[in-house]
């Protein structure tokens, strides 16, 4: 196995509190992960029908053959289990009984709000990392178009599958039945054009009245249909910075598609070589390095204070990470070649947000990172250096 950044927090974590949620898509390693932290604890699959049904019928009785907890996969599937726990770990008070996983965060957030609040550390775990492939190994790892193309889901590179066929099932199966399982949806074919349409405008701001007309869907609708793909961790929303800023600004969230391979897949990119070329690569490499942001801070169990700037003349700046006494200033290009107009909307950006900063220039290039004046710049093999 392939060890994880984020386990160290969940076991300091499982020192801390009687329950420890994990969070994130489907197929990010979620089971494997909790199983192999905690291998004396009985694993329990919700998705099995028979299970759910025993612990319906006697919750309390199922949950007396397991005095010190187990590992509840996909908890949503049987939300009402959390009051039965919280009594448990109310008279326990033992930390690290109940492991629980989830796929669905607006299920199961609901009912840990609902049941577990306070009970309840939550970890959100996103597939690989390019540092969590190749830590020791930089190196070997693929050029930039290949490594896009292939994602980052663990289970295609575990198993050395095929992107395009591993992510076409990936859709058919988990994609299609959780959100129909959720939103109730007659048409999939509406839903899939709406996903491949959505696709498009990763690292845009979405114009829902236009996607609505390409669509022909209601704005409620696909809304709720953006919704439901955020709280399935396969899209990011990543907010505007406008605090403290005296300036007309845009409102409206970017949407990122947090895997380039699901992302390649759904524009028809069968090949890096096709990607290489595609007018879209720009926007794929910046949806990596958006992700690749977040996976370091959900992995050092941070918030992910992610931002964007945007005015209503245009001037832009791609991220903003907020911590507190200081600005992390970035900007993406996917070029390997670096020119220092790459910074002009960074050096503009800057006075105006009036704190202290750190500047990095993210690129496409392979190389070791570098200095320019006071700006850091990295190549695609360090996004997610410290």
């Amino acid at each position: 196995m392939i060890p994880r950044q984020l386990s160290s927090k969940i076991l300091q974590w499982a020192t801390q509190f009687p329950v420890i949620t994990v969070t994130g898509p489907r197929q990010s390693g979620k089971s494997t992960l909790c199983k192999a932290l905690f291998p004396h604890k009985t694993y329990i699959n919700l998705e099995d029908l028979t299970l759910r049904h025993i612990l319906r019928e006697d919750p309390r009785g199922f949950l007396d053959r397991y005095p010190d907890g187990a590992i509840f996969d996909e908890i949503q599937r049987l939300p009402e289990l959390c009051s039965y726990i919280q009594t448990r770990v109310d008279i326990s008070e033992q930390a690290g009984m109940y492991i629980l996983t989830g796929s669905s965060q607006f299920e199961l957030m609901q009912n840990i709000s609902q049941s577990l609040a306070g009970r309840t550390a939550i970890a959100r775990l996103l597939p690989f990392s390019f540092s969590e492939l190749y830590v020791n190994e930089p190196d070997t790892a693929p050029a930039l178009d290949e490594l896009l193309y292939t994602g980052f889901y663990p289970r295609i590179h575990d198993k050395k599958l095929q992107p395009t066929e591993a992510l076409s099932f990936y859709v058919a199966t988990y994609l299609e039945r959780d959100v129909r399982q959720i939103l109730n949806i007659k048409e999939w074919t509406k839903f899939d054009l709406f996903l491949r349409l959505l696709a498009g405008r990763s690292g845009q701001i979405v114009n829902i009245q236009a996607l609505a007309n390409e669509t022909g869907l209601s704005n409620n609708t696909l809304a709720s249909w953006i919704g439901v793909l955020e709280q399935s961790n396969i899209i990011y929303k990543l907010r505007p910075y406008y605090a403290n800023v005296g300036k007309r600004l845009i409102k409206s969230p970017k949407i990122y598609f947090l895997d380039s391979g699901l992302l390649c897949y759904l524009l028809n990119i069968y090949s890096p070589e096709v990607l290489s070329l595609h007018p879209l690569r720009g926007q794929i490499y910046e949806s990596f390095v958006v992700a690749e942001l977040l996976k370091e801070r959900y992995n050092q169990g941070m918030a992910d204070n992610m931002y964007f700037y945007r005015d209503q003349k245009g001037l832009e700046l791609d991220i903003i990470i907020d911590e507190g006494t200081r600005l992390i200033l970035g900007e993406i290009k996917s070029s390997a070649t670096f020119h220092p107009d790459f910074l002009t909307a960074l050096h503009k950006v800057a006075p105006i947000l009036g704190k202290p900063y750190r500047s990095i220039l993210f690129t496409g290039s392979g190389d070791p990172i570098f200095y320019y004046k006071d700006t850091e710049v990295r190549g695609y093999k360090n996004v997610g250096s410290q």
